[in-house]
């Protein structure tokens, strides 16, 4: 089987093929460290975490690189808000932006470069950008000349005369700025130092990079001229992944990316989410409201909409990912429950008794562009299967189907889970389902119940019941002897 992946430049899915066999270099688009990662940063680090896993686990050497814009006129404007600087401001965030990611099973980046750990390669590009007639300065500024590069739009499909200037809001038009330039399309390189910002030295002067040559530079420097992926959200296509393009391959002569991909807008109950009417949500105010989702479902809700397709947050599709997820945890949970009653070791083997043709067919929908929703489909076959196969076991105490056969079913399912970053933590999941109380603890209680009615000291088993009863243990009571589960 062979991967393809939706290239955003050439608009066509791609058999993907990388610059060095079995190497991946990928590169995608970080937060500005102002504010509290909201829904939309959500979709994007899960998606791009999806597909990073999926090369890993289709044996590829995946270097991933991901950057913090830690220099922005929102982050100065949240310093003087706050009565902080600059520097505080942004470590606050980087922090609250890892502990928001960890919650929802984010792989941490190989590295996460920073604007402001970058400077030397930002100068060392705009010179060269400057040296080849790409760039000129004006009064402090350096800008770079849009209609000197012929290929620029070639990503977002638009063309310069169809294009009001300053359409990105990261673009100053007003007359003090547009005096600077020579053409409205051009845009900052490096700004002239204002009253009050940090700034740096260089050789136009003291200031600060502009936002779309920063990831250039950490691109190159970090990675190399030319990667293998570069992603990021559909909003980021124009202009800012437009204008790297333009930089870097004006500066290098070399395609910046072989491939380009980029997910969809998230929109709540049917509109983008924006903060100027008011359906602006941030990932932990989501996860901890009463009516939100686990960080786990919050994950697969993610995952059941294909990448590049927009997905909507209403009350019926929330609903149906808590239901969706439980389907899936009572799965992954199959062996913690019932593995030690058919002699299964659980720390070892997890990749030794795959079903294949499960695997195959997981692999077949992920080889085309990702395709979550597709293996997503082959996980809830075995979770609908376990769980069959779990209320068997609890109603009638043995299961037609084998242990071997069990296993493999529960190991195959915990392994393409985990490629989607879909896990749970077993004691975690059983102390909370169970009150409190761990298997041992149940079953331990179990045998003082049955050592009561043995003494015929009915009161007191009666009371264990009920003691169980009440943190959602049933037990069943059969010839056999006594079984238990969790409601």
């Amino acid at each position: 089987m062979t991967l393809t992946l939706y290239n955003t430049l050439t608009r066509r899915k791609e058999p993907f093929q990388t610059i060095e066999p079995g190497k991946v270099k990928m590169y995608c688009c970080g937060v500005t460290v102002y504010d509290y990662c909201h829904l939309g940063h959500a979709r994007a680090y899960i998606v791009w975490d999806t597909v990073r896993r999926y090369l890993l686990w289709r044996s590829y050497d995946v270097r991933y690189v991901q950057n913090f814009t830690d220099i922005d006129d929102k982050i100065l404007n949240r310093a003087r808000e706050t009565g902080s600087t600059m520097e505080a401001v942004a470590e606050r965030f980087i922090a609250e932006y890892f502990t928001d990611m960890d919650r929802l099973n984010v792989m941490r980046a190989d590295e996460y470069p920073r604007a402001t750990h970058s400077l030397d390669g930002i100068k060392r590009l705009i010179h060269e950008l400057e040296h080849k007639g790409y760039a000129y300065p004006s009064a402090g500024d350096v800008y770079y000349t849009v209609r000197q590069f012929p290929e620029y739009g070639k990503l977002s499909g638009k063309r310069l005369d169809d294009l009001q200037a300053g359409a990105s809001g990261r673009v100053d038009t007003q007359d003090t700025e547009a005096a600077k330039k020579q053409d409205l399309f051009d845009f900052a390189l490096w700004k002239a130092a204002k009253e009050g910002e940090p700034a740096w030295e260089s050789p136009w002067g003291k200031g600060r990079p502009g936002w779309h040559i920063e990831c250039s530079a950490m691109v190159r420097d970090r990675l190399g001229d030319t990667i293998d992926i570069h992603c990021g959200g559909e909003d980021l296509q124009f202009p800012h992944h437009e204008n790297e393009i333009a930089q870097s391959e004006a500066a290098t002569g070399k395609p910046l990316a072989r491939y380009w991909m980029h997910n969809g807008f998230i929109n709540i109950d049917g509109e983008k989410m924006a903060k100027s009417i008011g359906n602006f949500t941030t990932i932990r105010q989501f996860l901890d409201a009463e009516n939100g989702l686990s960080a786990m479902a919050l994950r697969l809700f993610v995952l059941q909409a294909h990448y590049r397709k927009p997905i909507d947050f209403t009350p019926d599709a929330i609903a149906s990912a808590k239901n969706s997820w439980e389907t899936l945890k009572e799965g992954l949970l199959f062996g913690y429950e019932y593995g030690n009653k058919f002699g299964w070791s659980l720390e070892d083997g997890e990749n030794s008794s795959i079903q294949n043709t499960y695997a195959e067919r997981f692999q077949e929908a992920m080889d085309d562009d990702i395709n979550t929703p597709g293996g997503l489909a082959v996980l809830f076959e075995l979770a609908k299967e376990l769980r069959r196969e779990a209320n068997i076991l609890v109603h009638q105490g043995k299961t037609e189907t084998s242990s071997q056969e069990l296993e493999k079913q529960w190991r195959t399912l915990v392994s393409l889970a985990a490629v989607l970053g879909l896990e749970v933590e077993p004691e975690a999941e059983t102390i909370e389902e169970a009150g409190g109380l761990s298997d041992g603890e149940i079953e331990a209680l179990i045998q003082q119940r049955q050592d009561a009615r043995k003494a015929k000291n009915f009161a007191e088993s009666d009371r264990i019941r009920n003691e169980l009863q009440s943190q959602g243990i049933a037990l069943i009571d059969t010839p056999q002897g006594t079984r238990w589960h969790r409601n």
